[in-house]
């Protein structure tokens, strides 16, 4: 089978379902016959990125930001800024990036709750292990995100 059909069929387990491991992954694709190695649903995860966000509860389970059917979509802001206030640390600028410094492991869920959060003045972020790098509108003032983080 092509691999666009595989990575739609992730997407669609992902949002259907509460994933939490490339193992439960593995299993619910040999369940619609796709057959493939952990190494290879590692590279798709990438490519859709993918990342693990709280589900609210206990546990951890796989997002694909800005995929609006998600089970977390629906879920009230108040998921998301608890989320941001778990990992987050501190902040840093230059010119229009926001460098947001994280606990270590925190970084994909505290980007995913800016970006369901849709911050003012904040197009979009890119999550590492520690480090998110935010980019902002043009003509934001960095005392105005900032703030926003001082209030949350």
């Amino acid at each position: 089978m092509q691999r666009a059909e595989r990575m739609e069929a992730v997407k669609k387990i992902i949002q259907d379902n509460r994933i939490s491991s490339q193992e439960q992954l593995l299993t619910q694709l040999l369940k619609k016959g796709f057959d493939v190695t952990q190494a290879t649903l590692s590279r798709d995860l990438k490519q859709i990125k993918v990342s693990k966000i709280s589900d609210g509860h206990d546990g951890y389970m796989y997002s694909i930001p800005g995929y609006q059917k998600n089970h977390l979509a629906s879920a009230t802001s108040s998921v998301w800024i608890e989320d941001l206030r778990r990992g987050f640390v501190s902040l840093a600028f230059s010119a229009n990036i926001c460098v947001i410094s994280t606990l270590v492991g925190h970084a994909n869920s505290v980007a995913a709750a800016i970006d369901n959060l849709d911050i003012p003045g904040i197009l979009g972020t890119v999550a590492g292990d520690d480090t998110i790098f935010a980019v902002m509108n043009e003509g934001v003032k960095t005392n105005e995100i900032e703030s926003y983080f001082r209030g949350i």
